[in-house]
């Protein structure tokens, strides 16, 4: 798996390709709302740099297949290895944000995004209480 620097631009885009892709659908309606929602800003990087690492974590775990040709678009090892790459409290406060937004961008938070998230919240130790103080302003 290609590796980025801890809390970069790329580790936070790499997060959010997980969450887009983990229930197996790739929906038009994610790739609109990273749009709408300025993540590409937010992240600094360009779309066509965002894609990139798309298309790259795609690459990443299709080579990690099984023998059969099996994919696990949900794997404990990667996933604790791509929540690793994030240590900063604040990316990591904006990076469930971000997910949570992406995930409920198609109009429905699947059982594998919500599975996700509880984990990567647990791991992190934030909770949804955090998120809304960090963004949500009197």
């Amino acid at each position: 798996m290609k590796t980025y620097s801890p809390n970069s631009p790329e580790a936070l885009a790499r997060l959010l390709a997980m969450f887009m892709i983990t229930d197996g659908n790739m929906d038009p309606r994610e790739i609109e709302s990273l749009e709408n929602l300025h993540i590409y800003e937010i992240l600094g990087l360009s779309r066509k740099q965002f894609i990139q690492i798309l298309v790259d974590y795609c690459d990443d775990i299709s080579d990690e297949a099984d023998g059969d040709g099996t994919i696990h678009l949900i794997d404990k090892s990667r996933l604790d290895s791509l929540l690793d790459d994030i240590t900063e409290r604040k990316q990591r406060i904006l990076a469930a944000a971000l997910a949570i937004d992406v995930c409920k961008s198609d109009g429905t938070i699947s059982e594998a995004e919500m599975a996700l998230l509880r984990y990567m919240l647990d791991a992190w130790q934030i909770t949804l209480d955090d998120i809304e103080n960090e963004f949500v302003k009197p």
